[in-house]
């Protein structure tokens, strides 16, 4: 088998200077007016050159495509291959050992499998005794059963043959973090400038603390947050000059601060040192000014403790003139409202946000938000420029939002026996109508609503000449109102004129003979016979 070598610096420099030497020959020979060659000749040559450096750029990517195929077959020749046979011996055998369980046909698995690789190798690179291993949970389910793998992909550690669940984040990264803290590195120690230059190369964001003894009541909180905590990297050193190189602003001994790979790189810690102090310090403090939304990191973006929320939908190509103004916004927010970002065309991550807002066929830059204390959600009504989004953010921030309630478009209701209600027609409708009203609550996914709506066809057809008596239905998938909260499908509600806070729910199980004779007791005038055979 023929393996291609990466060209060398001083191949593709002689190369380079034999194609400008090929160029400026043609040339002079194109514009020597004693030249027997004609403009054809000089075309064709032209074109050979032209396909000879297509070729070189082909072979260079190809070169380069190989290489990085290899360097990810290096790394999952490290991660070792679970079976029915060795799972038990590799789980015993060793202290420490995280485990992948995936599914092939699973995509979550296939994009966290080259993460996992890439761990593995710096893990061991970094000398670690954690032993990475992989195991084809539908190939083996009988181990995978054992080894309590119920879902995919699943991340085990086992400590001498006992499992812990996997509480890290999902990136190479912090895999390396999260590992190395549960096998006994929860702080890496830095002691001259060249180490934390290094430092500095390997880690997107960590935490510095500068003591002046590695000891004392201060110290001793600091290695219990970083123990405590799944996420980021601490580091420590007693040297003011490296501390100087990680965070340039120290000025104090025992001094704790953040470090982030973009525009809001360094925060530092004000408040006591108390491991709770330091870990809701960095909850809060962890995130960039504005988070984009993954698949590997929305775990911890719903788990944030900052619960006020503003989400931008948007095109990538879109977002990127939104991106630093909105930086500007975050920034004024800073630890109470955190602003995450989702690329609109990524259905996966956007579509369950919008379809709560009835907007899953948008395609333009949308703006919205979230109280996570609560239910509310709210949406940016006008253009999504800078200065409105800051006009909302302020407005979620002191509360002065109106919650927003879909509701698809008002319906035409002429000569409709039931009508149909939709989220900004059911105060009208419904509420501040004088009549009762009968209401009918489905979904279109509903396996009865069906049966229940023919049901409520063939009542209104039979009270048509009661004038004050309405037959209603709304579609609860599309269509909100705050008083009405409705868990169960289809439902059936009376509300009475008069007493519209307090609806009266009938049930779906009972036949049309059943509902016409509670119908004619509740609402038919007692002067008037009652007529309830259908």
């Amino acid at each position: 088998m023929l393996f291609y070598q990466r060209p060398t610096s001083s191949f593709l420099l002689l190369t380079l200077t034999f194609v400008l030497l090929l160029s400026s020959f043609i040339n002079i020979n194109a514009s020597d007016p004693t030249s027997s060659e004609d403009d054809s000749d000089d075309l064709e040559q032209l074109l050979a050159l032209d396909e000879q450096e297509d070729q070189l750029q082909q072979d260079q990517e190809s070169i380069s495509r190989f290489s990085e195929a290899e360097v990810l077959s290096k790394a999952q020749r490290i991660v070792l291959e679970l079976n029915s046979d060795n799972s038990k011996r590799v789980i015993d055998g060793n202290e420490f050992v995280l485990l992948l369980g995936y599914a092939p046909w699973c995509v979550r698995s296939a994009e966290l499998m080259p993460h996992f690789a890439e761990a593995a190798t710096s893990l061991k690179e970094l000398g670690s005794p954690i032993v990475m291993a992989k195991l084809d949970a539908e190939r083996y389910p009988k181990v995978a059963s054992l080894l309590d793998i119920k879902g995919f992909p699943t991340l085990l550690l086992f400590v001498n043959g006992t499992p812990q669940a996997y509480t890290g984040g999902f990136s190479a990264e912090e895999m390396v973090i999260w590992a190395r803290k549960k096998t006994g590195v929860p702080v890496i120690r830095i002691s001259t400038v060249n180490e934390a230059e290094d430092f500095l190369k390997k880690y997107h964001m960590f935490v510095i603390g500068h003591f002046e003894k590695f000891g004392g009541s201060d110290y001793e909180a600091f290695v219990k947050a970083a123990t405590a905590d799944n996420e980021i990297q601490f580091a420590e050193t007693n040297n003011i000059e490296v501390a100087k190189v990680l965070y340039p602003d120290i000025k104090d001994t025992n001094f704790l601060g953040i470090v982030k790979n973009e525009p809001e790189r360094y925060t530092s810690h004000e408040g006591t040192f108390e491991m709770e102090n330091i870990l809701q310090f960095l909850d809060y403090n962890k995130f960039p000014l504005v988070t984009k939304l993954t698949e590997l990191n929305s775990v911890r973006v719903y788990s944030s403790p900052v619960k006020l929320q503003v989400y931008v939908f948007a095109k990538a190509d879109d977002f990127k003139a939104l991106l630093e103004p909105l930086q500007d916004i975050a920034r004024k927010f800073i630890t109470k409202i955190m602003f995450v970002y989702i690329d609109i065309t990524d259905e996966n991550l956007s579509k369950p946000f919008l379809t709560l807002f009835g907007l899953e066929e948008s395609k333009n830059t949308l703006v919205t938000a979230f109280d996570n204390k609560g239910t509310s959600k709210y949406l940016l009504q006008s253009d999504p420029t800078p200065s409105n989004i800051e006009e909302f953010s302020s407005g979620l921030l002191d509360g002065s939002l109106s919650t927003y309630f879909k509701s698809q478009p008002i319906p035409d209701n002429n000569n409709a026996s039931v009508l149909a209600v939709v989220g900004k027609t059911f105060d009208d409708l419904v509420l501040s109508s004088p009549k009762n009203v009968l209401l009918e609550v489905y979904t279109p996914w509903c396996i009865n609503c069906e049966t229940t709506s023919k049901q409520v066809e063939k009542l209104a057809k039979h009270f048509k000449s009661l004038d004050n008596l309405v037959f209603a239905k709304i579609d609860a998938s599309a269509n909100e109102h705050p008083k009405l909260q409705v868990n169960d499908f289809p439902s059936l509600f009376l509300y009475k004129a008069g007493d519209k806070d307090n609806p009266i729910k009938l049930s779906t199980k009972s036949g049309s003979k059943e509902l016409a004779s509670f119908i004619n007791k509740q609402v038919r005038p007692k002067d008037q016979a009652a007529k309830d055979e259908l």
